[in-house]
């Protein structure tokens, strides 16, 4: 990124060259306009970000203390908000990125309506929503740099050489609120060459990483729901290779692929693949198949399947709808299968789709993946759907249990209950929540924690405590209290509402294209000033 005396200096050699009839163009605005926007494409996001990630992966494969974390966001403005307040409180957006769930493109961004995670929303939504965030997080960009060149003119209004060069220095020294965004493609939203296009309008609104999944795309559930359905590798692997050309078709060559098996909590495969030598993968998948022994034709009714185990021959189990079973207790075997392909076949990452938040039981089958790919990483998913309070209380009660510790307080089907809350199972079932991150990244391999859709449910959390005090007794002191005056003594930026939403940057604008005659908002008269 060029220094502000750079852009000034280029700016002011290429005026030069254009005569008297550009002399109203000022060179130093030209500059604060190029270094407001940073980047002019989606591509060109795509491309600094993925090295950003790139980096970050290597940095993890060196130690693990360096995972990195996401939050979820339905929308331009909760993005912006989020990496705002990261460098609000942390100096820098290292190792922080963005979730782009498709779990909330449907529920919250489809012209049909709040929908289930079923691939039933429109498939241009998704594009949509990434470069509507990072339309946000360069308009967060200006903002911040619009401050500190109106703390410029001040300096310089004031004759203060030392804040001059400070400002400047801030200047230069500015760090973009554009951050990786983890981008979720569902199952492809139709064949190979349909996951093809939607990748391609992905990347070209700014996507260095798209994450998509085994299940059948006219099937697909949400990865915490019932009725999953996998489809063979070779069905799998040529979405993978759909994604990969168009990374490199676009120029974006260090994009990065997450694959996710759901093959845990799937029971159904949408077919049977054909083996054409001994040992490949599909004679591995069907291995997984359950069916009836058949040692007599008489036990084939008009209609049914045939497949041979090894040396078996067998009926597949198959449904009334035609989907097949998959043996009981296979689902951490096919997981490790799926995993080990899929990092052999072009994949840079991977996503294990969990029934609960179990660092050894994530361990287990990332050792299992390791002794084959060593440097296996993964993307985990700490979803809103486990109940965390539950789930750790009931592990911190079978650990004392199995270690002989006495549990008789407690009752292991009630640990929920606020009684519990003070109790020194509770407080430690919390520390392990606390260090779950941590803890998972250095032992089960897991490079990128993720919450999937957590501002979905602060936005009702927050939304239900502010209509229940504000519609009760409390009136607009519900607002007044525990929303404007914490944004005020917390220095939440979007106090000031009308600089959020652009209108200083729009003034200066105004100012660059008029002059002295340019009608501004951000006068005494502006409401805005009861905040400074």
């Amino acid at each position: 990124m060029n220094t502000y005396q750079t852009e000034t200096t280029q700016a002011n050699a290429f005026l030069a060259q254009q005569g008297t009839s550009w002399n109203a163009i000022n060179p130093e605005h030209i500059a604060r306009m190029r270094l407001q926007n940073r980047f002019k494409t989606g591509l060109d996001i795509a491309k600094y970000t993925a090295k950003i990630m790139r980096n970050d992966m290597d940095a993890y494969d060196k130690n693990p203390a360096n995972y990195t974390q996401s939050l979820g966001c339905w929308h331009g403005f909760i993005g912006q908000q989020k990496m705002i307040a990261v460098k609000k409180h942390f100096g820098n957006t290292q190792g922080r990125y963005l979730y782009l769930s498709g779990w909330m493109v449907a529920a919250m961004r489809s012209e049909l309506g709040p929908l289930p995670d079923q691939s039933m929303h429109e498939k241009t939504s998704v594009p949509a929503l990434i470069e509507e965030l990072y339309t946000f997080l360069k308009q967060a960009d200006s903002r911040e740099l619009n401050h500190l060149f109106r703390d410029l003119d001040n300096a310089r209004q004031g004759g203060d050489q030392v804040k001059e060069k400070a400002a400047q220095k801030r200047i230069d020294e500015f760090q973009t609120h554009v951050v990786p965004i983890i981008a979720d493609i569902d199952a492809g939203f139709g064949n190979e060459e349909a996951t093809y296009l939607l990748a391609k309008k992905m990347i070209e609104a700014g996507a260095c990483c798209i994450q998509i999944e085994n299940q059948v795309s006219d099937a697909k559930q949400c990865g915490h729901q019932d009725g999953k359905v996998t489809v063979p590798h070779e069905d799998f692997l040529a979405k993978i290779n759909a994604v990969r050309y168009a990374f490199l078709e676009l120029g974006v060559e260090q994009g990065i692929i997450v694959a996710r098996t759901d093959s845990l909590g799937a029971g159904l495969t949408q077919k049977i693949p054909v083996s054409q030598t001994p040992g490949d993968l599909a004679e591995q998948y069907n291995q997984f198949i359950e069916g009836e022994a058949v040692t007599d034709m008489s036990q084939l009714n008009s209609g049914d399947l045939v497949l041979r185990q090894g040396e078996l021959l067998i009926k597949p189990t198959r449904l009334a709808n035609g989907l097949v079973k998959f043996k009981a207790n296979t689902g951490e075997d096919r997981v490790v299968l799926d995993c080990i392909t899929s990092l052999q076949h072009g994949a840079d990452l991977l996503w294990i789709e969990t029934e609960k938040p179990h660092i050894e039981q994530i361990a287990g089958m990332v050792k299992k993946i390791r002794e084959v790919i060593p440097n296996a990483k993964l993307v985990y998913n700490n979803s809103p759907s486990f109940n965390w309070t539950l789930n750790f209380r009931q592990q911190v009660f079978d650990s004392w249990q199995q270690a002989g510790q006495d549990v008789s307080e407690y009752d292991r089907n009630n640990l929920m209950s606020q009684q519990y809350d003070d109790s020194k199972l509770a407080q430690q079932a919390d520390q392990q929540i606390q260090n779950f991150q941590r803890e998972a990244a250095a032992q089960a391999g897991i490079f990128h924690h993720l919450i999937t859709l957590p501002t979905y449910h602060t936005a009702a959390l927050s939304t239900d405590n502010l209509a229940k005090a504000y519609f009760g007794e409390q009136g607009m002191l519900a607002y007044v209290e525990n929303v404007q005056r914490q944004e005020i003594r917390q220095s939440l930026a979007c106090v000031k509402h009308q600089d959020m939403s652009g209108s200083n940057i729009g003034d200066d604008h105004k100012e660059y294209f008029s002059g002295q005659q340019a009608l501004k908002a951000g006068g005494l008269n502006n409401t805005m000033n009861q905040f400074s």
